[in-house]
């Protein structure tokens, strides 16, 4: 079997969990946002997230000093000193980070088999989501760092660390400050290839069921991972810390999108519709509204 081949099937099977969280995302932002903007935001996202840390290994710049382990770039690709798993995992983040920002800001439309949220061109583009889903990305940061620094204790494997020990939990500070820079550009990018106006549905946008719903539980899918694979390896400090920090937000999140649930105004509505036609807001076929 030629070596690129054998590279490419190591990739996935090494990293089975980072291509079903792919997956998950690409179920989730197709029918969200057509294909074609898919491909440019993972494409985007990826170069950046890349760059991202080609320089801070590099200069220093902006997660602070560290450094990868090369153990297996022999069996998965890597590409300058970075493994290409850990830069594609930058584009799933930014997208359920960003629409979970979405589902706090945006009024809800809910009947019987479906829930929409009655997001808006300005509400997509706006600094509040950009605000939040920066946010949003980095706290899950906070949960993800310091369980993949003790990798060698799991099936991540030891693939990376700090020139020096930080305060949280290994992980110096200045590394959320470089992942919350970074978030801000990921998510700006995100909205910059969302912005230009479609009258058509893009192709590969569709009305699945609760499609709204399914960004947000991808990041609650990746915090869950986490924090289980922290009780796997025995470290129930740092899963307790991890809990207590997402309990009150998803608590206020939950409780706060039940009590706008079917409160929008019919100027609410109708700007959904005007800037997104094709949403199953507006289908004459909807029940128990």
């Amino acid at each position: 079997m030629p070596h690129f081949l054998e590279i490419a099937i190591g990739t996935v099977t090494m990293r089975p969990y980072v291509f079903a969280f792919f997956a998950a995302f690409l179920l989730a932002c197709v029918p969200h946002i057509g294909w074609r903007r898919t491909i440019y935001f993972t494409l985007a996202a990826y170069c950046i997230a890349f760059t991202s840390e080609w320089l801070s290994i590099n200069t220093g710049f902006p997660y602070g000093w560290y450094y990868y382990i090369d153990t297996t770039s022999n069996r998965e690709l890597w590409i300058a000193g970075v493994p290409f798993f850990d830069s594609l995992s930058y584009v799933f983040l930014t997208y359920c980070s960003y629409s979970t920002a979405l589902l706090i800001l945006s009024p809800i439309k809910a009947w019987r088999w479906n829930l929409v949220t009655l997001e808006t061109r300005s509400i997509r583009r706006s600094f509040a989501a950009l605000l939040l889903g920066a946010f949003l990305q980095t706290f899950l940061d906070i949960v993800i760092d310091p369980v993949a620094l003790q990798g060698k204790r799991w099936f991540l494997g030891q693939i990376y660390g700090y020139h020096e020990v930080g305060l949280h939990f290994g992980v110096p500070l200045s590394n959320y400050g470089g992942w919350l820079l970074t978030s801000f550009v990921l998510v700006g990018a995100f909205q910059l290839i969302d912005a230009r106006r479609q009258d058509d549905a893009p192709r590969g946008a569709v009305n699945l069921p609760f499609r709204a719903l399914l960004g947000p539980i991808l990041y609650l899918s990746v915090l869950i991972f986490d924090i289980t694979m922290m009780l796997v390896i025995g470290e129930n400090f740092m899963a307790l810390c991890a809990t207590l920090m997402f309990t009150l937000p998803i608590l206020i999140v939950v409780v706060l999108a039940v009590r706008r649930t079917n409160r929008y105004s019919k100027d609410e509505l109708g700007n959904h519709l005007r800037d997104y036609p094709w949403s199953p807001a507006g289908s004459p076929l909807q029940k128990g509204q």
